[in-house]
């Protein structure tokens, strides 16, 4: 089939302009001046819309294990909700724990998705047991499956857990095989002391998630994290979720350093804060708890985290999207916060969400997009077949409608949560039309896609990296 979608602004990280997008397939294969597409074919008109590639969210967690339940999206579910937003490739992560084996992770991962993804896939690993067996399959797994990304975590003892040898380990494979490492970056072991410690005290309401993950120990890993990384001959370091300002800092004095140290943030930092949401009255506020945590709105964090955007010390947006519904899930905490299943649920919600950035003057529209769609494409080997209006891309391509509006709500969402994060929020643009490899999935609000026409995407190296 081929497709002409005409006058609209073409958006990408050079700048935005009025053309018109040739669709063939599932390629496009020309962008072309205003009213110079050829006649006769098939045309979407685009007038007075932004014409972006698709969505790429790099940090999604379906179906994850956690606190002794799984989060509730499935890959069915969440890359429908996904769709919604915007959204047209994710990047979940294959878990291993510690005493598993590498590829049997990957394999469970790999039965999960397929056949249940309505959008593009892709896989990260998590090594939560750094040995000589996981340490080989990174190689293979960068060799042979396209996996070219590994999270280690300095949080969760018992769990997820790397000590500093095995991080060091993992980074020195990383140096020798052109991976990325992705951290979460607090400092777990502290963390647990101050956890213990406020339970004893009787602090047992969801505000003390926060307290007890002070920014200092988000700040501390991220500087060890990095420390690290020099040791390991500048290993590309990617920090996950960063939320602080501190944190931000040690990312930015790196970056000015010409080190190849990244992050990302997620719309949660940008909006939420430890006060208005983990503060909530009585248990509501078990619905903010995510880790790294809300902070506070009586300092600079936000600000800050808009700034590192703009400046690219924070490259990317991804949501960490792990939801867990309130009943039944959430309330696995009541009377102990260290029980609460750990994630917040946005998916459908950050293309909207960063682009009220732009509304608001905090961000270029050039910006919106790559922060969205073109830098996690270079970050994690996807460019240019995704993240890019381009001959010879993938047709994920949104209509982005400026005068529309969104209004956020679990009323309106097509997560499988029983609550909102965003419950209220208004969004000054809408999504109006979202195409996958070509095929329009969702228009005007209604699906026109389908369960497992998604595809697992083997991925490259880094673009950023020579």
């Amino acid at each position: 089939m081929t497709l002409l979608i005409s006058g609209g602004t073409v958006i990408g990280p050079t700048g935005a302009s009025p053309a018109d997008v040739l669709v063939e397939g599932e390629k496009i294969v020309a962008v072309l001046a205003p009213g110079t597409g050829p006649s006769g074919v098939e045309s979407k008109d685009a007038t007075g819309k932004y014409v972006i590639p698709g969505g790429i969210d790099a940090h999604t967690h379906m179906e994850l294990p956690f606190g002794g339940t799984f989060a509730s999206d499935t890959f069915d579910t969440g890359t429908k909700a996904a769709a919604f937003g915007g959204t047209t490739t994710i990047i979940d992560f294959a878990v291993q724990r510690t005493g598993e084996v590498v590829r049997d992770g990957l394999a469970a991962w790999h039965a999960k998705a397929d056949g249940n993804c309505h959008v593009d896939y892709a896989f990260h690993m998590i090594l939560g047991g750094v040995d000589d067996d996981s340490l080989k399959a990174m190689d293979q797994l960068v060799n042979d499956e396209g996996i070219t990304s590994f999270k280690l975590f300095m949080a969760y003892p018992g769990v997820f857990y790397s000590d500093d040898g095995q991080i060091l380990r993992a980074m020195q494979k990383a140096r020798d095989n052109g991976a990325m490492i992705m951290m979460h970056a607090e400092n777990g072991i502290a963390i647990d002391v101050l956890v213990q410690q406020a339970l004893a005290r009787g602090e047992t309401d969801p505000i003390y998630h926060g307290i007890t993950r002070p920014e200092a120990l988000e700040a501390e890993a991220t500087h060890r994290a990095i420390m690290l990384a020099e040791v390991a001959q500048d290993c590309p370091l990617y920090i996950v979720h960063l939320s602080a300002s501190r944190a931000l800092a040690e990312v930015a004095a790196a970056r000015d350093a010409g080190r190849n140290v990244f992050a990302e943030t997620c719309p949660q930092y940008l909006y939420l804060t430890l006060e208005d949401q983990l503060g909530a009255p009585g248990f509501e506020g078990a619905k903010w708890v995510c880790s790294t945590p809300l902070r506070s709105k009586h300092e600079s964090h936000q600000k800050d985290l808009w700034q590192g955007l703009r400046s690219n010390d924070l490259a990317v947006v991804s949501t960490d999207h792990c939801p867990f519904c309130f009943k039944d899930q959430k309330e696995l905490g009541v009377g102990d916060f260290s029980k609460i299943p750990n994630g917040i649920g946005g998916v459908e919600h950050r293309v909207d969400l960063l682009y009220q950035g732009v509304v608001d003057g905090k961000l270029s529209l050039e910006r919106w997009v790559e922060t969205i769609a073109t830098t996690p494409a270079r970050m994690f080997g996807l460019y240019p077949r995704k993240g890019v209006i381009a001959p010879g891309s993938d047709a994920d391509i949104v209509l982005y409608d400026p005068n529309g509006r969104t209004r956020i709500g679990v009323e309106t969402h097509h997560m499988n949560m029983d609550h909102s994060a965003y419950e209220g929020y208004e969004i000054a643009g809408k999504v109006d039309t979202v195409m996958s490899r070509g095929e329009v999935i969702v228009s005007e609000g209604a699906y026109h896609g389908s369960k497992g026409r998604g595809r697992y995407l083997p991925r490259g190296l880094s673009s950023y990296l020579v």
